[in-house]
C-alpha cells in the first residue's frame, strides 16, 4: 500500500500544473507572512442601553459615523437584497469569481474601455479597508487580500465588514450609520423599501443623497424593486407594498442620553466599538428630565446643578446615571460628572457609624446618649440648628442627625475602625486621606462621591453586603459578582427601621403632597458652608442617590439636604417605583425584642418604672443593668445628704431617709445648670462630715489637659475656663500658675488672655477640693 502511494505521488508530481499550484500556494503563504492581513476598521463607539437601543454614539477617531452592525442585525431580507444586487455567488467563491472576472476582461478588451467590473463583496471589503487607485496592479493586490480574508474570516463576518464600511456620502459609512441617521431606526427594523434604498446609495453616493435627492432615489429604488419582482426574489405583495411606500429620509441626530456615563465608559474602553450598559433608556430619560426640570425651578436660589444615580439593589445594575442638569451648559459646568465629583458628605455617613456601633455591642436603638456641649480635645461640634437636646436615644439622634452623639459614638468606636470600614466600602478619596482623618470625618470632614455613597446605602438595602456597581452587561464567561459583608444583617435592619421614620426634621417643609411620600428609608446631609445637599434613599428594589449644589463650590443659604435634595429624591422614587410591589424588609431571625428602661435604654433595674420595647442583636447587644437612679440618704426634710461615714445610727428615729435621685453624668448636670433647666438635685452633703475630702473635686472641661493652643500675638484671643462640680458646690476658684485668677459660680464661663509658654490651671471648690491641668500656649 505504501509503495503504491509513493508511485502515485511521483506520477502526480510530474504534472506541470501540480507543480505550479504548489508553487503558487507556497508563494501565497510566503506573501501572507510578509504582508499579513490587518483588519482593524476605526469604528465609532456606540453605548447601548439594557434593551440594545443606542444611548449615545460618538464619531470615530477619523470623524466618521461608522457604527458597527452586529450579526443579529443583518436580517434575511437585508442579506438577500444585498447579495442579489452585489454578489449572487458570495457563499460559493473563494474571494473572487473567475467567471465574472473572465467576462469583465473580455468586455473590457472588446470595447476598449472599462464597461463592467468583477468585484465580489470580499474584494470590495478589501478596497474599503485599503483604498487604492483602480489599476490592474491594484486588482492583483485585491485578489491576494480577498483570499486572505476568506481564509481567516467566515462569510458572515466578511458580509458584516462590508455592511459596516460601505459609503453613504459625507462622513457616513456603514448601513447601521445610514439607517440610524436617515431613518432613525436600527437595520433590523428597516422595511424592504428602506433596505433597497440603502443598498443602491453606495453605488452613487454623490448623486443619490438622502434628504436632498429623495425623488431621484425613489425612482432608482423602484427600478430595482421591479428587477427583484422579475427574478422572484420577493413576493409580489411585498414588492407592491415597497413600491407604494413613501420615502421619509432626512438627516437626524443620534441619541445623546447618559453623556457622562457614555464618556466615562468610552474612556475606559477606547477600543470597544459597542459598549453594552445596563441602563434602562426610559429610566434614564425620566431621570434626566426630572433633574433638568428641578434645577430649573431652584435656579432662582442660585442653585445650578444636580446629579442622580439609580441602582437596582438585586443586580447592582446602574439603571440611570445623570451627571449634571444639562451637559451642554458649559457656564454652569454641565460637563462635570457630579456622580464622580469629590464632595463633602455632610451627615450621610452617620448610618454606617451607628450600624458599626450596633455590631460592636456598644448600643441599641433605644440607648440614651447625651446631646450636650462637649469639647473633644478642642473640637467642639454643634448641631445643624445650633441647639442641644440633652438625653436622646440613638435612633432619635440618627433620625434628627445630631452631631455631638455621633462624634461621641465615633470616639468610642475609634476613628481608625470607622475609616477602615469606609475603605472596605470603596471610598477611594478616604483611602488617600485616611492618615489625616479625625473625629470630624463623621460630620463631613472627608471627601466622597455620589457613586460611593449610593453604593454604601445599597449595602443597607442588601442586608449589609456591599458589591461593585455594574455599569456594563457582564460576559457569559464572567463569574457572578460577589458581595462582601460590611455590616450584619441585623444592623442593616436597625438602620433601615430608623431611616424609615417620617417624624423627623429632614422631611421637606415644602413637600406639599405629603400623602404621596414614597415608602423608603432615606438620609440627608448638608456640607459645611451649605455647598452640598445630599439625599440618599432606598427601598427593597432601588437605591437612589441625589446631590444638589454648584460645581463651583459656591455655598447657598437655602441649600440643605432636607429641603433641596429630598424633594427630588421623593419625585424620582414616585416616578420609577410608585406603589412598589417588591415588598418590604423583614426582621432577621437573630434580632430579638426586649424591654428596656426608657431613661437609659439599658435592661430595667429595680427602680425603673417606665419601660419600653427595644431591638437587641442576640449575643451582641449590651446587657447592662440600668442605674439611672441612685439611692441617697438624707435627713427627714431632704435638705442634707449623708455619706456612709456620717449616716446617723439606726436608733429608730426618722433622722435618715433613703431617697432616689437621678444618676446624672456631670456633663448633663452642667448642661442643665447652664440653661437653668430644673432637675432633682441631691441635697448638699452633711457639713459636719469630716470625710468630705474623700469625694472628687471639680472637673476641668475646658481647656483640655495636655493640649497645645496657638494664638496670634497681633490679634489677642481668649480661652474659656469651665468645670463640672457637685451639686452642693456654690463657688469655685480659678488659679493660673498657682495664682488666684477669679472666683466664680461652677456653671459660669470664665475667660482669660493666655500668654505664650507652659501654663498650669487649677480649680478649687468651696469644700477645698482641687484639680490641676497643664497646657501649652504657642504663637502662630
Amino acid at each position: 500500500m505504501l509503495e503504491k502511494l509513493r508511485y502515485i505521488t511521483k506520477k502526480v508530481w510530474k504534472w506541470p500544473w501540480v507543480k505550479a499550484l504548489v508553487a503558487l500556494l507556497l508563494l501565497f503563504l510566503g506573501l501572507n507572512l510578509v504582508f499579513p492581513l490587518n483588519v482593524r476598521p476605526r469604528y465609532s463607539t456606540i453605548v447601548t442601553a439594557a434593551d440594545g437601543t443606542i444611548l449615545h454614539a460618538f464619531l470615530s477617531d477619523d470623524d466618521k459615523w461608522r457604527l458597527v452592525t452586529e450579526l443579529d442585525e443583518i436580517t434575511p431580507v437585508l442579506r438577500k437584497t444585498i447579495l442579489h444586487k452585489e454578489d449572487n455567488y458570495f457563499y460559493y467563491h473563494p474571494g473572487f469569481n473567475p467567471v465574472s472576472m473572465a467576462r469583465a476582461v473580455f468586455r473590457n478588451l472588446t470595447t476598449g474601455r472599462r464597461t463592467s467590473g468583477a468585484s465580489t463583496i470580499t474584494m470590495q471589503v478589501v478596497r474599503l479597508l485599503e483604498p487604492r487607485k483602480r489599476t490592474y496592479g491594484s486588482k492583483i493586490i485585491e485578489l491576494f487580500r480577498a483570499v486572505q480574508l476568506e481564509l481567516f474570516y467566515s462569510k458572515d463576518e466578511i458580509l458584516q465588514l462590508y455592511l459596516n464600511l460601505i459609503p453613504y456620502g459625507g462622513n457616513v459609512e456603514g448601513i447601521k450609520s445610514a439607517s440610524m441617521l436617515y431613518f432613525g431606526k436600527p437595520p433590523q427594523l428597516l422595511s424592504l423599501a428602506e433596505i433597497t434604498t440603502l443598498t443602491i446609495i453606495p453605488n452613487r453616493p454623490s448623486s443619490l443623497r438622502l434628504g436632498l435627492n429623495n425623488k431621484l432615489i425613489v425612482q432608482e429604488r423602484n427600478r430595482w424593486l421591479n428587477r427583484f419582482a422579475k427574478t422572484g426574489l420577493f413576493t409580489a405583495e411585498a414588492i407592491n407594498d415597497a413600491l407604494n411606500e413613501p420615502l421619509d429620509a432626512h438627516r437626524r441626530a443620534l441619541p445623546k442620553l447618559a453623556p457622562h456615563l457614555s464618556l466615562r465608559l468610552k474612556k475606559s474602553q477606547p477600543d470597544q466599538p459597542i459598549i453594552h450598559t445596563l441602563v434602562k433608556p426610559n429610566r434614564q430619560a425620566q431621570a434626566e428630565q426630572l433633574v433638568a426640570n428641578y434645577v430649573g425651578r431652584v435656579r432662582s436660589m442660585n442653585i445650578h446643578n444636580a446629579a442622580v444615580l439609580v441602582i437596582d439593589n438585586q443586580t447592582m445594575a446602574v439603571e440611570a446615571y445623570v451627571g449634571s442638569a444639562d451637559f451642554a451648559n458649559s457656564y454652569d459646568g454641565g460637563q462635570v460628572d457630579g456622580v464622580r465629583a469629590v464632595r463633602s458628605p455632610g451627615s450621610t455617613l452617620k448610618p454606617l457609624l451607628y450600624a458599626l456601633a450596633f455590631d460592636k455591642g456598644m448600643m441599641t436603638p433605644k440607648t440614651v446618649l447625651n446631646d450636650v456641649p462637649t469639647s473633644f480635645s478642642g473640637y467642639e461640634p454643634e448641631n445643624y440648628d445650633r441647639q442641644f437636646y440633652g438625653p436622646i436615644t440613638v435612633e432619635s439622634a440618627l433620625a434628627n442627625s445630631l452631631n455631638v452623639p455621633a462624634v461621641k459614638t465615633l470616639q468610642q468606636l475609634s476613628t481608625p475602625t470607622f475609616v477602615e470600614s469606609l475603605k472596605k466600602a470603596g471610598f477611594e478619596t478616604i483611602k488617600k486621606q485616611s492618615k489625616g482623618l479625625g473625629l470630624s470625618v463623621i460630620l463631613g470632614g472627608c471627601g466622597v462621591t455620589l457613586e460611593e455613597l449610593t453604593r454604601l446605602f445599597a449595602a443597607f438595602a442588601n442586608g449589609g453586603q456591599i458589591g461593585n456597581l455594574n455599569f456594563v452587561a457582564p460576559n457569559e464567561s464572567d463569574a457572578p459578582a460577589k458581595k462582601s459583608r460590611l455590616i450584619s444583617e441585623d444592623a442593616a435592619f436597625l438602620i433601615m427601621n430608623t431611616l424609615t421614620q417620617i417624624t423627623r426634621p429632614d422631611l421637606p417643609n415644602n413637600f406639599d403632597n405629603s400623602y404621596h411620600l414614597p415608602r423608603i428609608a432615606w438620609k440627608t446631609g448638608t456640607s459645611y458652608g451649605r455647598r452640598d445637599a445630599w439625599s440618599i434613599g432606598y427601598n427593597k428594589r432601588y437605591t437612589v442617590g441625589v446631590w444638589v449644589g454648584n460645581f463651583s463650590g459656591e455655598g447657598v443659604p437655602e441649600l440643605s439636604g432636607a429641603n433641596i435634595a429630598t424633594p427630588l429624591l421623593f419625585t424620582i422614587f414616585n416616578t420609577i417605583d410608585y406603589n412598589s410591589s417588591s415588598g418590604w424588609f423583614r426582621m432577621p431571625k437573630s434580632l430579638s425584642m426586649r424591654q428596656v428602661c426608657a431613661e437609659t435604654g439599658d435592661v430595667p433595674g429595680e427602680t425603673c418604672e417606665h419601660k419600653i420595647v427595644d431591638y437587641a442583636i442576640m449575643g451582641v447587644s449590651p446587657y447592662r443593668r440600668c442605674q439611672h437612679q441612685k439611692a441617697v440618704w438624707t435627713n427627714a426634710t431632704g435638705t442634707v445628704s449623708y455619706c456612709a461615714h456620717c449616716l446617723p445610727e439606726n436608733d429608730g428615729s426618722d433622722d435618715a431617709v433613703r431617697r432616689f435621685f437621678p444618676n446624672l453624668a456631670p456633663e448633663l448636670i452642667a448642661f442643665y445648670e447652664s440653661r437653668r433647666i430644673p432637675y432633682p438635685k441631691i441635697p448638699p452633703h452633711n457639713p459636719a462630715c469630716t470625710r468630705v475630702f474623700a469625694q472628687q473635686g471639680p472637673q476641668i472641661v475646658s481647656p483640655n489637659d495636655g493640649s497645645e493652643y496657638f494664638i496670634n500675638p497681633h490679634q489677642p484671643q481668649q480661652l474659656q475656663l469651665s468645670c463640672q462640680a457637685d451639686n452642693e458646690v456654690k463657688v469655685v476658684y480659678w488659679y493660673l500658675n498657682d495664682k488666684l485668677y477669679r472666683k466664680a459660680a461652677p456653671t459660669e464661663g470664665v475667660f482669660f488672655s493666655p500668654q505664650p509658654g507652659a501654663l498650669k490651671i487649677s480649680c478649687a471648690d468651696d469644700k477645698g477640693r482641687n484639680t490641676d491641668i497643664r497646657i501649652s500656649i504657642r504663637t502662630e
